[in-house]
């Protein structure tokens, strides 16, 4: 059901304190200014019983207090060099939406969570505010809160903390995981950053995002067809360990968009054609010493896994476990970033900037094709309580990139939902691959009270 949200309220809040002159200048780290002008954008679903008004005032000075703490939310993005920490505040929007909450779950399309949402994103990435809120109340007293925070500063993990945190200081707790500001230190800034554009993948061509669920038993069947694919190809027997759900499915969502959008292209007479397999790694574990999960900032790196596919290769057969294993030395990869690795990245950058570097230009290329993937499961998404009770579900907005895949755990812990990002055309043709919804579970109603 589309949404027509009314707009009630607009104001700025500003930390409860002013900030200190002494913090007034944020360094934005290295990974800091390699990120794009993008906002990272979740929508939280509850169903209170309280007055709107009581949650109002509740969610305002929770947010006020909270902001003391993270006060770089509250300033300015200068030069995409540094945070004006000048407590200038965050917009704090107020809304009535005109249906029921259980009536929008019935089918929550990405597109339509964006209304939920402080400003439209791609507005506000010209702009240099760091942080957004928006309270909208629906018709039966449900909620739903959606926050913005801009990559230039935060990675999804921060953001999932900071909110973690607002939950806590409005549940009226003061024993919570303060933001420990030291990604400068351990990533300074670089002069040099070989020409790299990060808004390269930022596209403004007709893009469609789409919310596709794997329940459990579709995630187990996955992974064990992988690892029958694996063994079959490498003659791997006991030494294989059983990969993760993300694995699996990333090995899955890689070979169908290739079957269904590419199918021709791999077999073109005379050509070798470049694909690229992207995952994005949490670095923060990897750190010597390691960082906790409040380590404010990006902390994140990206892991490209390129190949050439030989035109000899069908969409079926030994494609497909050419696919699984595509995936698989991906995934290698992700396990072998190590201090060293990360050191590198510190010392210099060049080693990392670039591969990047590199990718952005192949990007353009007719015969380069990739698929860029980004993994939320395991994130405490699901522990944000403002006092009211957890969510009854989490969504994701509609993606600013070209062939993005966010995937979030879903609400019991067990299944995944991926946010597809793509063409509209080539959106279509993925709908039309049997095998790809051959293993996709129904999104509306009985899916998401099955969960509640």
């Amino acid at each position: 059901m589309k949404l027509q949200v009314e707009l009630l309220s607009k104001e700025f809040m500003k930390p409860s304190s002013p900030t200190p002159k002494t913090l007034r200048h944020y360094q934005l780290s290295f990974l800091d200014q390699i990120a794009p002008h993008h906002y990272n954008p979740m929508v939280y679903f509850f169903a209170p019983k309280l007055d709107s008004t009581e949650i109002s005032t509740q969610l305002k000075e929770s947010l006020s207090n909270i902001l003391t703490h993270y006060y770089p939310f509250a300033g300015r993005i200068r030069d995409d060099k540094f945070i004006d920490c000048n407590d200038e505040g965050i917009p704090y929007v107020e809304t009535r939406v005109n249906i029921k909450l259980n009536d929008f779950l019935d089918d929550p399309a990405p597109g339509e969570l964006n209304k939920l949402l402080p400003f439209k994103l791609r507005d506000a990435a010209e702009s240099n505010i760091t942080l957004g809120v928006q309270l909208n109340v629906f018709g039966c007293g449900g909620i739903a809160i959606g926050v913005c925070t801009s990559h230039k500063i935060a990675d999804a993990l921060s953001l999932t903390v900071f909110l973690s945190s607002w939950a806590a200081m409005s549940r009226g707790e003061v024993d919570f995981g303060r933001p420990n500001f030291v990604s400068a230190t351990l990533f300074p800034p670089k002069t040099n950053t070989c020409g790299y554009d990060p808004d390269t993948y930022i596209t403004k061509s007709d893009t469609i995002t789409k919310r596709f669920v794997f329940c459990a038993s579709a995630t187990e069947t996955l992974k064990a067809k992988y690892v029958d694919n694996i063994q079959r190809l490498t003659s791997l027997e006991n030494k294989f360990k059983r990969p993760s759900r993300v694995e699996a499915l990333t090995a899955f969502i890689w070979g169908r968009f290739l079957a269904a959008i590419h199918g021709d292209g791999l077999q073109a007479a005379g050509t070798n054609n470049l694909y690229a397999l992207i995952h994005n790694v949490n670095l923060r574990p990897k750190i010597d010493p390691p960082q906790p999960e409040y380590s404010f900032g990006n902390f994140s790196a990206v892991v490209a896994q390129t190949v050439t596919v030989p035109p000899s290769f069908s969409t079926t057969g030994s494609q497909v476990e050419y696919n699984a294993l595509a995936s698989r030395q991906l995934m290698e990869k992700l396990k072998r970033i190590d201090k060293n690795y990360i050191n590198k990245i510190r010392e210099g950058g060049e080693e990392y900037m670039i591969p990047l570097k590199e990718a952005s230009d192949l990007s353009s290329m007719t015969e380069r094709v990739q698929l860029e993937f980004t993994s939320l499961c395991k994130f405490p998404l699901y522990d944000t309580d403002f006092g009211w009770g957890k969510p009854i579900w989490v969504g994701m907005a509609a993606c600013a990139f070209e062939n993005f895949i966010i995937l979030l755990d879903n609400k019991l812990g067990d299944g995944i939902e991926a946010y597809i990002a793509l063409k509209t055309a080539d959106m279509f043709k993925l709908e039309q691959d049997k095998e790809f919804l051959a293993y996709v579970s129904p999104t509306g109603s009985k899916l998401l009270k099955a969960c509640l």
